[in-house]
């Protein structure tokens, strides 16, 4: 029984992937695009949720907890797809790139160097819907903290995760938050 329900799993897959192969490349990417949008919508929306019947602080906690294991997860898979040098910052900055929540920035800085690489986002579509809905800022802080040390705890615990700016912090105008990775050297 089981391994019928197997052999059919694999043969829906296996007619997917033709399917999307027969799409033309830039019609693949945006549905590759939209599907991360809605990953990212559907998260926004549990959040919502939580938040209007439990309050903000019991919703963040809850998305903390969520995010975390996502990092985690997220950086396992993508190790297994992408290919990563364990002591390289520019291979963990790769890997961060290729995030469902990376890729969903559309507004967004990268820089890196041998030991150090810096994330920024300059525009921010989950804080810009929010405050056009009355919501006020996100903060977002905490649960992007938690997924972004999980990230990078499964791919090198050698690597530091610092947050320079995230809301509820104060921040500039043009950017919305900021985190740095430093490769620590070993002892």
């Amino acid at each position: 029984m089981m391994a019928d329900l197997v052999t059919k799993m694999r043969r829906g897959t296996e007619r997917d992937r033709k399917m999307l192969t027969e799409l033309p490349r830039e019609k693949l990417l945006d549905l590759f695009f939209l599907h991360i949008r809605n990953l990212w919508r559907v998260d926004g929306l549990y959040f919502l949720g939580i938040e209007e019947r439990y309050g903000t602080d019991i919703a963040n906690e809850m998305d903390k907890n969520c995010l975390k294991v996502m990092g985690k997860i997220e950086a396992r898979e993508l190790r297994k797809l992408i290919e990563y040098k364990r002591d390289d910052i520019t291979s963990f900055m790769q890997l961060l790139r290729n995030t469902s929540w990376s890729l969903d920035q559309q507004f967004k800085e990268i820089q890196e160097t041998r030991t150090e690489g810096v994330f920024r986002v300059t525009e921010c579509g989950t804080q810009k819907t929010r405050i056009g809905k009355g919501l006020g800022v996100f903060p977002c802080k905490q649960g992007r903290f938690g997924y972004l040390r999980s990230f990078a705890a499964e791919l090198n615990p050698n690597i530091e995760v610092t947050c320079k700016v995230c809301p509820p912090d104060a921040r500039p105008e043009g950017l919305w938050c900021e985190w740095e990775f430093t490769l620590k050297t070993r002892t």
